[in-house]
């Protein structure tokens, strides 16, 4: 696995285990957030991921070396998944070691912070939620989903994605769960990929 892909992972872990898991027992939700250069939860524990530490409001624990267990405990939380609420996510477990390669985490968190000011732009009365089952930036508008993953057993890379509900048919509809691109250079470009998508619903 490249350092890209173990960054990924060890991202989505985070994710899942120290920020949305406490999250949910705390609060009864998952929802997570993107901020530049990072993201966190949107309420207590006040968590925040960057390319190298988690943070909390009176912590920054660097994530090298130390396993999520390790980790949570240091910032005042149990590691662990959401529990009951879907089969699929990261499968990481709290006994194993997050890594993080700073650059690939990096253009990661950059990737993420393009999916949600593309959506914002696209869509300024949504809030894009960060979900950590498939660790993927996204809202729903009319039973269609628009987000950015940052890669998945699907697409490896980055990418932009249109999802309907109800599946459809024709040229613009190259995946199995609706349309997806390549990650675009900008947010405006993030924007207008979701715009389309939605003129071809349209007709």
């Amino acid at each position: 696995m490249g350092s890209n892909q173990t960054t990924r992972a060890s991202l989505h872990g985070i994710a899942e285990l120290l920020l949305a898991g406490p999250q949910y027992r705390q609060h009864g939700t998952i929802r997570l957030r993107v901020l530049p250069g990072a993201f966190s939860t949107i309420v207590a524990p006040d968590l925040r991921v960057d390319h190298q530490k988690v943070r909390s409001h009176d912590a920054a624990v660097e994530v090298r070396g130390a396993t999520y267990a390790e980790l949570g405990s240091r910032l005042g939380v149990i590691a662990g998944a959401p529990e009951g609420l879907y089969q699929h996510g990261s499968g990481a477990q709290p006994s194993d070691r997050p890594v993080l390669d700073p650059r690939a985490a990096r253009v990661l968190l950059d990737a993420l912070d393009r999916g949600d000011q593309g959506l914002r732009r696209f869509a300024p009365d949504q809030i894009p939620v960060l979900w950590p089952e498939h660790f993927d930036v996204a809202i729903t508008v009319n039973e269609v989903n628009y987000g950015v993953s940052l890669g998945d057993d699907y697409l490896d890379d980055p990418y932009m994605y249109v999802g309907p509900h109800k599946p459809r048919t024709g040229a613009f509809w190259n995946a199995p769960f609706g349309a997806v691109r390549p990650l675009a250079a900008t947010a405006d470009e993030v924007a207008g990929f979701f715009a389309e998508g939605q003129q071809v619903l349209r007709g």
